[in-house]
């Protein structure tokens, strides 16, 4: 039976027009910008952003987080407790490619990130920050006549990757605490009529990145506490209104040392939120659509395939997303697949793997392809 369409929507970052990277870039320096311009300049980003989603044919659209330096480096302007050194990280699948590896260190925007660790408690610091958001968002979003709107945070166990607990006796005791932090934010969003998506690239990422020396068994109690930590922190919230991103590092290196699916699949399940956003197009991770052939979709949980790679500036043609699409929707049903990209397009400020105009591109290229697929079911 045709569906009226598959509903397309993205990961949540989104490219920042270049005087806004220059303030953001100098207040990551310390260079005083004045708070009432930068935030001017913001809700102007915002307004751009939304409207060119819904030019593409976006349906479930975002404010491109443009507020933020990063999808998670963000919380060290809004909670306490992070004025320690900052982290150092370790990409295992870069440890051969070493001319590879200063490549992607290399990144503006990736260079200049701040990752100060944790080395007091953890607490609330700046609790409008989150309600301006939702505001910008929903004025963009009614100025454009978008229907659907997002917004993402960072889960308990992406803040306990790139920021190092120089404080709390344990990591559980870590993780709960940034887990209370992080509930103004996820409530607000809520309150706000905005489905909350969780950046959860620990659950993958993670793998060889924070914990890169373990096994496979202790890498999934690892990942099982960040599910466990991020469902505590969002009790009470409606699981139909959650979802929740998983990605290997949106960066283009070897990837050989990814996780598979398959072998966190059950612990991603686990998690609260109805709809679970992956990357399903990179060269590393599109056959794991098979995977759905043996493992069964629990109830009430959705699929957001990235049907779009999210580092190339090729344009996917619209057949072949139509082809990813119903891939998924026969395994599935077709009421439980949204359309998406692989992961966002400015995970941080000054970052321009594929070029703005391209990005908007591949949007209307996955509209294209969503309604091709609709058709075909």
């Amino acid at each position: 039976m045709p569906v009226q369409a598959f509903p397309t929507t993205h990961t949540g970052s989104l490219p920042r027009p270049i005087d806004l990277v220059r303030m953001m870039f100098a207040r990551e320096e310390g260079v005083p910008v004045e708070a009432a311009a930068l935030e001017a300049r913001i809700a102007r980003a915002v307004m751009d952003i939304v409207r060119k989603q819904v030019a593409a044919g976006i349906d479930f659209v975002n404010d491109g987080e443009m507020s933020k330096p990063s999808y998670a480096t963000y919380i060290k302007d809004r909670l306490d407790g992070f004025g320690g050194l900052d982290n150092s990280f370790k990409y295992r699948d870069l440890d051969d490619f070493p001319a590879l590896a200063k490549k992607v260190f290399g990144d503006p925007g990736r260079s200049r990130r701040r990752t100060p660790g944790c080395n007091a408690p953890i607490g609330l610091r700046d609790g409008e920050a989150a309600r301006r958001d939702a505001r910008n968002l929903r004025a963009a979003m009614d100025a454009a006549g978008a229907k659907h709107g997002f917004m993402s945070a960072a889960s308990p166990g992406v803040v306990a990757l790139f920021f190092r607990n120089e404080f709390y006796a344990s990591r559980e005791k870590y993780l709960a605490a940034i887990g209370e932090a992080m509930r103004h934010e996820y409530r607000t969003v809520i309150d706000a009529g905005f489905v909350l998506q969780i950046d959860c690239p620990d659950l993958a990422m993670g793998r060889h990145i924070q914990f890169a020396d373990e096994g496979i068994e202790g890498f999934r109690r690892e990942a099982a506490l960040n599910v466990e930590a991020l469902n505590h922190a969002l009790r009470g919230l409606p699981e139909d209104r959650l979802r929740m991103h998983l990605c290997w590092g949106n960066y283009e290196g070897p990837h050989h040392f990814d996780v598979p699916l398959k072998d966190i699949i059950d612990i991603v399940f686990s998690a609260r939120p109805a709809m679970i956003s992956f990357e399903a197009a990179n060269p590393r991770h599109a056959h794991e659509w098979a995977l759905f052939e043996s493992v069964k979709l629990p109830e009430g949980k959705k699929l957001i395939p990235g049907v779009l790679e999210s580092k190339a500036n090729f344009i996917e043609h619209p057949e072949l997303i139509a082809q990813r699409i119903l891939r998924y929707a026969h395994l599935v049903g077709a009421e439980n697949v949204v359309a998406g990209a692989d992961c966002g397009y400015g995970t941080w400020v000054g970052q321009a793997a594929v070029d703005p105009d391209v990005v908007f591109a591949k949007f209307a290229a996955m509209a294209e392809g969503a309604r091709i697929a609709a058709a075909k079911v």
